[in-house]
């Protein structure tokens, strides 16, 4: 197993870095990039298109984004499980992102929500596919000392997409008008130019499981893995949709192109923070950065919930975006350090499927606090969720050492 460790080392200091990563993560980036810019110009546009065009109720949105978010998050699991028993990661990426992209094109056919409920759920299927077993390709590519600077420049390069996507679309809007058939046409380009990139991807075949573990069709993660997990459970009970923050921000004077800008804001300084914060992790162990990503979280939401006018929305945005940067490339970096190399792709599963699936209750109770309690209530949620979540992994985890070794942590 040290001769098979030492290759990989061996290998990864061979490749040829490109802006500081090997050529896989570079090219997985890139992808990520141009995917979420396609999707960044159309999904701004969904809701208007189903409503005005379509004559979709108010209902048909809510139900279309609900059944496609929780979905996406449970797919995630059996992709992982189901890289780790193929041991190849690539043709489950590359499906998953082809399948995203075929779907933008076929908005521009739409005649009916439920077309559109169909397509949503497909393009969600395709990111439940490829996204675990993308991540696990990710860390067979990286040596495990780097792995915190990898997830961080895939991480930037998704949400510099994002930032792209929004601009292209209200550039598009002002170019083309609600002519949203062209607009969706248009879109796809950048999704299928991505999904060709990936053709420049090369597997990683020194993940394959040890030959007991593929009898075995499972693995038996370690303690600290499921301890991270449940900490990971209980903060994303508290961590709602984005779309509050954005109400917060409405709710205390910004007007809504205010509110589009600062989170515009918010994903510019995340880009430009997620690569330090993922090498910072590197440097200092990866469970230092999370626990300091959760307290950030809890003083961002305590903020928002105390915030009594629209200064404090600004800074309280830059402060958030701080968090997403230490917490969300960070946690899939300290997925696969404490996974066996065979079983990455199980473990990513797991811990997208739990958070993923979370993420529909904390949004409903968040919700319901802000109906019956107020619109402060669901930010001290998630400002007492966020410090417990800290808290069990500084008091469980506190045993053994936390920067990455050769062989990862186990």
């Amino acid at each position: 197993m040290g001769l098979h460790r030492r290759g990989q080392e061996q290998r990864h200091r061979r490749e040829r870095p490109v802006a500081g990563v090997g050529r896989n993560v570079f090219v997985l980036g890139l992808t990520s990039l141009l995917t979420d810019l396609s999707s960044e110009i159309v999904y701004p546009l969904l809701p208007i298109f189903l409503t005005t065009v379509l004559g979709a109720p108010l209902s048909a949105v809510g139900l279309i984004e609900g059944t496609a978010e929780s979905t996406a998050g449970l797919l995630k699991a059996a992709s992982g499980w189901l890289s780790d028993r193929m041991r190849r990661r690539l043709p489950l990426t590359i499906a998953g992102y082809g399948v995203s992209a075929l779907t933008k094109p076929l908005l521009a056919l739409a005649s009916a929500w439920p077309q559109v409920m169909l397509l949503r759920f497909g393009d969600r299927l395709g990111k439940g596919i490829r996204t675990a077993p993308r991540d696990a390709l990710i860390a067979d590519s990286t040596a495990p000392a780097r792995r915190g600077r990898s997830f961080g420049f895939h991480r930037a390069m998704d949400t510099l997409g994002a930032v792209m996507g929004s601009l292209a679309a209200l550039a598009a809007l002002a170019l083309a008008g609600e002519r949203f058939r062209l607009i969706f046409l248009l879109a796809s380009i950048p999704a299928l130019v991505g999904v060709a990139a990936l053709l420049l991807v090369r597997e990683q075949r020194s993940s394959r499981p040890a030959p007991a573990a593929r009898e075995r069709g499972h693995f038996h993660f370690s303690g600290r893995f499921k301890l991270f997990l449940a900490a990971a459970a209980v903060f994303a009970l508290g961590n709602s949709s984005d779309a509050f923050v954005i109400l917060r921000a409405r709710n205390l004077g910004l007007s809504s192109l205010g509110a589009v800008a600062a989170y515009v804001l918010f994903n510019l300084v995340y880009a430009a923070l997620s690569m330090p914060a993922g090498s910072l992790s590197d440097r200092l162990g990866r469970k230092n950065v999370v626990i300091a990503g959760f307290l950030f979280f809890s003083l961002v939401y305590l903020g928002f919930a105390l915030a009594g006018g629209a200064a404090a929305v600004w800074p309280l945005f830059a402060a958030y975006s701080v968090y997403m940067a230490m917490t969300e490339g960070v946690t899939k970096a300290f997925t696969t350090d404490l996974a066996p190399a065979g079983g990455r792709g199980t473990a990513l599963g797991a811990f997208h499927a739990v958070t993923g699936v979370l993420a529909l209750p904390s949004s409903l109770v968040a919700g319901l606090l802000w109906d019956r309690l107020g619109a402060a209530a669901p930010f001290y949620l998630g400002a007492a969720t966020g410090l417990a979540a800290a808290l069990m992994l500084l008091v469980f985890l506190r045993q053994a050492g936390d920067r990455p070794r050769s062989g990862g942590l186990r």
